[in-house]
């Protein structure tokens, strides 16, 4: 109960001197002791009569008491001396210690039995509501007939939202802006505008869920603490179910890279819910926390904020890789998949090809970016069609998750690793910075030595695929002026930039990191 129900009693005329109403306490007790802390088990409303006041000095000795017993709240009547001390209000201040001021014509009997009254009331409407929460999920109702169900009764309205701002359940405007919220909020609840933002579970906010409570209930949190509960109860449910498909997406992944025969391929891959002739696309993830010590590793967090990302259709299986996850493609018809399954798949689909896929990966990852401290990789391979193509497009995929490790996180996705950037992250980043240093090192020293410009030139001569007068155009000089600084280039590095090998190692060298100058 709280002390604001209390005040709430127009009968009981009691007065807050100090403190915050929003205070909850379990339980009255009665003393006028003055050291009564040996009898205290902390989160009572402690009621006096203030006949251990004789001095201002006893006031702190009697709160000290309270505060280390760890007592919700303090009532002090005015039977005995007409008022409630001004010190003992200072007392009670400094410890933050909630202060009431009882009136002499009410009985320190009277407000215990009405306490008592209100909270056996509250435990009965608490234990009447798991009642009934227990007999619709017997009778098997869904997420949405619960949260309707429970929000009625507890007469709230808002919405349940992913951490990516997807509505769950409910309705809320700007579902991403309060995701963002949720993100970032330093303690939960918190008040964002006209909703108060709770967390559902104790999971990482990352891949969890967020409760949006229409209206401010900063003051009546327990009630929003409750309807989180009880989302909190039906996704642990659902949560089950999907262990045992993570295990089956685990046996397939397992079984590809081990090269097992086709026949057993195709049976896993229908018993996770693609057909033979199915397009479908593989996702890698890791979501990378640096410094943390606490928490999930970075692939099973990785693959269990892309199971949000993609509206829980999907399950990924995490591995010493990252969590991977074979995403079917359909309704695609953008030249990516064709969608022309057979239908036979009883999964979830992500609807479209995998360009549609990727932005729905980088969408909702755009706003778990807020998190800080938090870097989710995604890599995407090519759409795929039949078990035989599980294991190319698990390396694909891997292949594109680590160029985004390279990037500092984000969606890769399997057009961009066929590049020059792919070999580039899979080179080892001081093999790379000691080649570039190398090869560019001549010109940097000279351009610092003499105010000139030749990195530049480089740099624009090969953009412009060795064109001279192009190159002359963009850098605004002389076209003899590039062919002045070309040689002068060949002879500090010995390279020859008429040839397509030397071209290109500059090219590599160039979009590296630049070595320090």
């Amino acid at each position: 109960m709280r002390l604001s129900d209390l005040l709430a009693i127009e009968d009981l005329r009691l007065t807050l001197l100090t403190g915050d109403p929003a205070r909850e306490f379990a339980g009255v007790y009665v003393t006028d002791l003055p050291e009564p802390g040996r009898y205290l088990a902390g989160g009572e409303l402690v009621l006096t009569g203030l006949t251990w006041w004789r001095e201002p000095g006893d006031s702190d000795r009697f709160v000290a008491a309270l505060a280390e017993s760890g007592v919700a709240a303090l009532g002090a009547g005015q039977a005995l001396l007409g008022h409630v001390p001004d010190d003992l209000v200072a007392a009670c201040e400094r410890a933050g210690l909630p202060l009431l001021e009882v009136p002499v014509e009410v009985s320190f009997r009277t407000l215990a039995e009405l306490a008592a009254g209100r909270q056996a009331g509250d435990a009965r409407d608490a234990l009447g509501r798991h009642h009934r929460l227990v007999a619709a999920l017997a009778e098997g109702a869904g997420l949405a007939e619960l949260f309707e169900l429970t929000a009625a009764e507890l007469g709230v309205t808002g919405a349940v939202l992913s951490a990516s701002g997807e509505v769950v359940v409910g309705a809320a405007d700007d579902p991403a802006g309060l995701a963002r919220t949720y993100l970032t909020a330093p303690r939960l609840p918190v008040l964002a505008g006209k909703h108060t933002i709770f967390a559902v579970g104790r999971g990482h906010r990352a891949a969890g869920w967020a409760l949006a409570c229409d209206g401010d209930l900063m003051d009546r949190a327990d009630v929003g603490y409750e309807l989180a509960a009880c989302v909190g109860l039906e996704r642990s449910r659902v949560e089950e179910g999907r262990r045992v498909e993570r295990r089956l997406a685990e046996q397939l992944i397992v079984a590809a890279l081990a090269g097992a025969d086709p026949a057993e391929l195709n049976a896993r891959l229908r018993t996770c819910g693609i057909g033979a002739s199915e397009p479908y696309a593989v996702v890698n993830a890791v979501a990378v926390r640096p410094g943390a010590t606490r928490g999930p590793d970075p692939a099973t967090l990785g693959g269990r904020i892309v199971e949000e990302l993609l509206g829980r259709e999907i399950v990924a299986a995490a591995g010493a890789d990252g969590a991977v996850a074979v995403v079917p493609l359909r309704e695609g018809s953008n030249g990516s998949g064709d969608g022309s399954g057979d239908g036979s798949g009883t999964g979830g689909g992500t609807g479209g090809g995998t360009a549609e896929l990727a932005a729905r990966l980088r969408a909702g990852a755009e706003v778990v970016a807020a998190l800080p401290d938090t870097r989710l990789c995604v890599g995407l391979s090519g759409a795929l069609t039949g078990a035989a193509a599980v294991k190319g497009g698990v390396e694909e995929a891997g292949h594109a998750r680590r160029l985004a490790e390279d990037r500092a996180g984000g969606v890769v996705t399997s057009d961009e690793i066929y590049t020059h950037a792919l070999l580039l992250a899979t080179v080892p980043s001081d093999v790379r910075r000691s080649f570039s240093r190398r090869l560019l090192s001549p010109l940097l020293d000279y351009d610092r030595r003499h105010q000139s410009d030749l990195v530049r030139t480089l740099g624009v001569f090969l953009d412009r695929a060795g064109s001279w007068n192009s190159c002359a155009e963009q850098l605004h000089v002389h076209v003899n002026t590039v062919r002045y600084r070309v040689r002068r280039i060949e002879e500090l590095t010995g390279r020859d930039l008429s040839t397509m090998a030397d071209r290109v190692d500059f090219f590599l060298a160039l979009r590296d990191t630049a070595p320090p100058l």
